[in-house]
């Protein structure tokens, strides 16, 4: 569907079809049990090199799709790597731009907040992952004829379609890493992707690996009291 076609109709209303309403008791056991599932969701660096059938990877990403956006114009597009000489290419652009970060262009500040995580500018994980996912705003649309369409609430959009993504392949015991070299322009380089479109995140995704260790400090989250209001 191009994005003329997308956008240019009337409005024309079907009816809902909602999921079914759980009792009282029934809904707060699945949002607790929703709760803590989420909780143990993990940042990952260690990476096994176990395959994931593209399927699964294609479902999700519809599943990532079907968020909200903008006037509903969805100004996303995920760009799935599985081809070895690819992720390769990837890792060696990412880890140019990583050492001129951890060199000394992130400041000291930001590189002492990152101590406790642990990272560096090595990014083997970009080769072993089955699978990268580079993530793409496209900051505005191309009509049939060439024109521009604007786009509405883009970052916004875009992160929502994200958080979808990294929700779906958790919920299958997948595990991803959310990685944001910057800047991220080689993407479009290396996976041939128009200037209308801005690199948003590169997701990794896989299995863990059998000795895959976590820091610490990313099981830290803030309470109720510091991420809500309740009025």
């Amino acid at each position: 569907m191009t994005a003329e076609s997308m956008t240019d109709f009337d409005y024309d209303p079907i009816p809902l079809d909602p999921p079914g309403v759980l009792a009282p008791g029934v809904i707060l056991d699945d949002a607790l049990a929703y709760r803590d599932r989420l909780a143990r969701r993990r940042t990952v660096r260690d990476f096994s090199d176990e395959p994931i059938d593209r399927a699964v990877i294609e479902a999700c990403v519809l599943a990532a799709g079907s968020a909200p956006s903008g006037a509903n114009h969805q100004p996303w597009h995920f760009a799935c790597v599985g081809d070895p000489d690819t992720k390769r290419a990837i890792r060696e652009a990412a880890e140019a731009e990583e050492q001129a970060f951890y060199g000394g262009r992130a400041g000291e500040r930001w590189l002492n907040d990152l101590k406790k995580i642990g990272t560096d500018a090595s990014k083997p994980f970009l080769e072993t992952a089955p699978w990268l996912i580079a993530v793409f705003a496209e900051r505005y649309g191309i009509d049939e004829s060439g024109a521009r369409q604007k786009h509405y609430y883009v970052p916004e959009s875009v992160g929502i379609a994200t958080g979808f993504l990294i929700n779906a392949f958790h919920q299958l015991g997948i595990a991803t890493l959310t990685h944001t070299p910057n800047p991220m322009k080689f993407l479009n380089q290396i996976l041939e992707r128009p200037s209308n479109e801005r690199p948003y995140v590169l997701l990794v995704v896989g299995h863990p690996s059998q000795t895959a260790m976590v820091p610490r400090a990313a099981t830290v989250k803030k309470s109720l009291e510091q991420i809500a209001t309740f009025i």
